[in-house]
């Protein structure tokens, strides 16, 4: 392949000249607006898939696919900061759709199981954009010192670190050997409780759980089994094997996980026992930071206020155009922290009581857990020892467990 030439997800040879040659599906679509007809069920899926594989870049051994959903932040967002900017209503406008359509859009591909690159980008963007104004507007007003300024930059990297890790591998149970398609007798059937055919134990429990909660497909299994020290195990019919005690299934990573809390979509990954510390340093550093830096703006623009009458009360806010758009900045970094602050909240609280978010689900599902704190969680009783004692289990998530000597195994 040259360095303008593909291979389609149909696999045949193309290239990028042709990007608007032969879409049979858009031509369809097309004819069928011009004609007022209605679409054939899934047309519209099929044309976003053809523009999607067409969104491509030279490269040197062929043309390089662009993931289309990390292109809509980089332009939207400055357009609508600068476009808030220019009135306090549009700035009323703009910041009250900005949360409804990423809210609409988290709702569509959750709906749709699908994996997208949006929210992370859009996280990313966010961030770097911020301290682009920051640098560029507040600054040069002479109100920031340079102390503040290394504060904030050591911030900002300590959270990209945690952030980065939390991206690493969360605790993937490993795929048994073999092509894939072992078969359901690979299932230990003599620890099945309650029947004496392990595919028939198998095939009941699958259509028990007929329901999807928060990564776990519908129709799958998940027969109890007896290991050798009596701890409870679930059987994954889509991965073929026996997963630990609190470990579940993502739909959207197609694997299962140790102690499966839920799937991010802010860092497009699961959230489990390897990286469930690095996921609340990553929130916990956003938040200061974000605070620090709210601070540091509002003292810059509306001096003499405190933090929250500035927020709500600046006067000369929209004075000149640096400072309305650091005030329309301050406000963006305001919704976003309030809702990382609440995803914080509820992660903070499940960690006290000992309970993942995929269990508080389940419970509820079941109504087996109690509400406590006005619905804040759900305690399932199943794992909590204590406020203590819980904190510790989760400090030592994903350390080896203790070797354990001969006398003690005697």
């Amino acid at each position: 392949l040259c360095c303008c030439e593909y291979m389609d997800r149909r696999g045949r040879r193309n290239h990028l000249a042709a990007c608007c040659c032969d879409c049979r599906e858009l031509d369809e679509g097309c004819d069928r607006w011009l004609t007022c007809r209605s679409l054939p069920p899934g047309a519209l899926e099929r044309i976003a898939d053809d523009v999607a594989d067409r969104c491509r870049v030279p490269w040197f051994a062929g043309a390089v696919k662009i993931n289309v959903s990390l292109v809509p932040p980089l332009v939207l967002l400055p357009v609508f900061l600068h476009v808030a900017a220019l009135h306090f209503l549009l700035g009323l406008v703009v910041l009250t759709s900005l949360p409804v359509v990423v809210l609409w859009y988290y709702y569509l591909t959750h709906r749709r199981k699908e994996r997208t690159l949006f929210f992370l980008s859009l996280g990313l963007f966010s961030l770097g954009y911020m301290y682009y104004v920051f640098l560029q507007e507040v600054v040069p007003r002479g109100q920031v010192g340079h102390s503040q300024v290394v504060l904030l930059t050591s911030g900002l990297v300590l959270m990209l670190a945690a952030l980065s890790r939390a991206k690493k591998d969360p605790g993937y149970l490993p795929i048994p050997a073999g092509d894939g398609k072992s078969s359901h007798q690979d299932f230990p059937n003599k620890n099945l409780r309650g029947s004496s055919n392990g595919l028939h134990g198998v095939a009941t429990a699958g259509a028990a759980s007929g329901r999807a909660v928060n990564g776990e497909a519908k129709g799958y299994s998940r027969a109890s089994a007896e290991g050798p020290e009596g701890v409870r195990k679930d059987w994954c019919a889509k991965c073929q094997l026996v997963r630990p005690a609190r470990a579940g299934h993502c739909r959207l990573c197609g694997r299962c996980v140790r102690r499966l809390d839920h799937h991010c979509v802010w860092i497009n990954s699961c959230v489990g026992e390897q990286n469930h510390q690095a996921f609340i340093l990553a929130l916990s550093f956003f938040m200061l930071t974000s605070v620090y830096g709210i601070t540091l703006t509002l003292d810059t623009v509306c001096r003499g206020r405190t933090l929250f009458v500035a927020l709500f009360y600046c006067p000369g806010a929209y004075s000149d155009y640096s400072s309305a758009l650091s005030f329309t900045c301050v406000w963006y970094c305001a919704i976003v922290t309030a809702g990382m602050g609440y995803i914080l909240l509820i992660q903070l609280l499940n960690i006290s009581y000992n309970v993942t978010e995929r269990e508080a689900r389940l419970a509820l599902r079941d109504n087996t857990g109690r509400r406590l704190l006005g619905g804040l969680v759900i305690d399932t009783g199943q794992y909590n020892r204590g406020f203590l004692c819980n904190w510790g289990h989760f400090l030592s998530l994903g350390s080896p467990p203790p070797l354990r000597s001969a006398e003690d195994i005697v």
